[in-house]
């Protein structure tokens, strides 16, 4: 991220006080946020769990993905408002909710503590699926060797605070990646495979078979801007600078000006990253609906690399295979990077409101950060080791992320509470909010009640 020099972005002081961009090219200028985010989406959630929804399902869940993309873009925009208009991090936004403590911690704290720590089970599937790539790129060695080859290469570059390179090579393989992805779309026009118009249309209808509930559930929490992600927007604009820009909240009119200014700037980054990410996520979607479902072709085991690579060999040819190879593995490891960048955020955060350490201590907070770098890449690559399968491992922790979206929702529409009261929000974003809201906790009872038939 774009850090300022000598300024702890996590205080909020009026040394980095800075005035935002009126233009909308000067505001460009000032995106990264959601990009971020963008990488670590189009990973596992869009390679793997959109694919393996697409072939299991055919066309009918489209209207799964699509709602799982837009739905929850209305939550990140109240994180990133609340963000800049406090300076707050996420675990102290959940600290100040309601109900009981455990020791020093509220019980919210402790509850995304557990949520995460099953997610490690994801993680491991993340870090597999990178290894299956590079097996398959590479076969001198084998897959359980690659999976920690993987996770020291991840552990190294977020130690030595390598972002700045990382973040820029992800985001020019996964546009790569996505130009290969829409052209395979456009390819199957001229294949057996050519998607119809009533295909299309029958997909977009509220309903799918109850077998598919648990696949489905899994993707929506995964696919899109998922709960975690939501999380990481927190600190990643808190990085970027918006809320230290802003300035401590205050009466004064020129702190209301900087706050819309820079809000501005955030809604703009989450909508053009939101843009982004469901283009790719229809696109594999429809490629996993058209091609292997029409195969009967399910990506599982550590053969899922080799048959989601079906969707480039069947639309464009055989040769374009070790292309797709080499895209999945920056598109994938993109990912992996970009979780762990947040995950040693979020867990000295944690550590902070359970009273484990000073999190406000800049000093501590980087120490804790090279802990964790190491540690989390190799528990990582454990749990694949024990495992070894992938596909089941990143649905899992999509189904282990739709809950914690509810609690995520929980909190934002608790924080909006406090931030309408600085600054009001107009009709349109009140609705979109709400809207979100509501239909996020429909789709999540849907699931449950269906799941329970």
């Amino acid at each position: 991220m774009n850090k300022q020099k000598d300024q702890d972005l996590y205080r909020i002081g009026d040394r980095a006080i800075k005035e935002p961009p009126e233009s909308f090219i000067q505001r460009l200028r000032f995106l990264g946020p959601g990009f971020i985010l963008s990488a670590s989406i189009v990973g596992s959630g869009e390679l793997i769990a959109t694919t393996t929804l697409g072939a299991r399902a055919g066309f009918i869940a489209f209207w799964v993905i699509i709602v799982s993309c837009l739905v929850k873009v209305a939550v990140q925009l109240e994180m990133g408002r609340h963000t800049i208009l406090t300076g707050e991090t996420a675990m102290q936004v959940f600290d100040k909710l309601s109900g009981p403590r455990f020791g020093k911690g509220k019980w919210t704290v402790w509850f995304i503590l557990v949520l995460f720590l099953l997610k490690l089970v994801q993680l491991g599937g993340m870090t597999g699926s990178t290894a299956i790539v590079l097996n398959m790129l590479f076969p001198l060695f084998p897959i359980t060797l690659w999976v920690f080859i993987v996770a020291f290469a991840a552990a190294i570059l977020i130690y030595k605070g390598l972002y700045r390179a990382i973040e820029r090579a992800s985001l020019i393989m996964t546009l790569l990646f996505t130009v290969l992805t829409l052209t395979s779309v456009a390819a199957l026009a001229f294949t057996p495979y050519e998607i119809s118009a009533s295909e299309i249309i029958a997909g977009l209808k509220f309903s799918f078979p109850k077998e598919i509930i648990p696949v489905a559930i899994g993707a929506f929490g995964i696919t899109g801007v998922a709960s975690d992600e939501i999380i990481a927007y927190n600190y990643w604009c808190i990085e970027k600078g918006y809320a230290a820009n802003t300035g401590e909240q205050s009466d004064d009119p020129s702190w209301k000006r900087r706050a819309h200014g820079w809000i501005k700037v955030m809604y703009l980054d989450a909508i053009v990253a939101m843009v982004i990410y469901t283009t790719v996520t229809a696109a594999f979607y429809l490629l996993g609906a058209a091609i292997l479902h029409d195969r009967g072709a399910i990506p599982e085991g550590n053969q899922l690399i080799e048959t989601v690579s079906l969707i480039f060999t069947e639309s464009l040819g055989p040769w374009v295979r070790i292309v797709y190879l080499v895209g999945a593995f920056f598109v994938l490891f993109s990912s992996i990077f970009a979780t762990l960048a947040v995950w040693t955020r979020i867990f000295p955060d944690v550590f902070g409101q359970l009273g484990w350490m000073d999190f406000s201590k800049a000093q501590r907070r980087q120490q804790m950060i090279g802990i964790l770098s190491w540690c989390f890449p190799f528990l990582w690559a454990l749990t694949y080791a024990f495992i070894k399968l992938p596909v089941t491992m990143i649905l899992f922790g999509g189904v282990v992320g739709s809950v914690l979206l509810l609690m995520v929702v929980f909190a934002v529409v608790n924080m909006k509470r406090r931030t309408t009261a600085m600054i009001q929000t107009g009709i349109f974003y009140d609705a979109a909010f709400y809207l979100s809201v509501v239909s996020i906790g429909a789709i999540a009872a849907y699931g449950i009640v269906a799941a329970l038939k």
